[in-house]
């Protein structure tokens, strides 16, 4: 996988990632909102994402994460070719978490939530 370039590495730093309260119980992790960060560095961040990232699930759903110094970052797009796929122009929320919280991490380890 290619490192993150300075220019992204500083923008995932000095961004307020937002906890996601609604999954806080079953899929604890945190986004940024394109509307609320730099546009252009929220799409070089998710053009990145989806170039150099590989494909993994989230249960049956295939999306491509990312994984960099112990976190991983998502968008909720299908792999390209699937019906509701979209462009990155067209994402607005990036998601990240650490490794541990994956669901293929929990998946491995016995730690899915229970009320999914």
């Amino acid at each position: 996988m290619k490192k993150f370039p300075p220019d992204i590495k500083k923008f995932i730093e000095n961004n307020n990632w937002i906890f996601a309260k609604t999954y806080a119980s079953t899929w604890p992790h945190y986004y940024i909102v394109r509307e609320q960060v730099d546009g252009n560095l929220f799409l070089k961040l998710v053009r990145h994402i989806r170039t150099y990232g590989y494909e993994g699930r989230f249960y049956h759903l295939k999306i491509t994460y990312y994984e960099e110094e112990g976190m991983v970052y998502w968008t909720m797009v299908p792999s390209q070719g699937h019906p509701k796929w979209y462009p990155p122009e067209d994402e607005d929320i990036v998601n990240r978490c650490p490794k541990e919280s994956t669901y293929e991490h929990r998946l491995a380890h016995g730690t899915l939530p229970k009320d999914t």
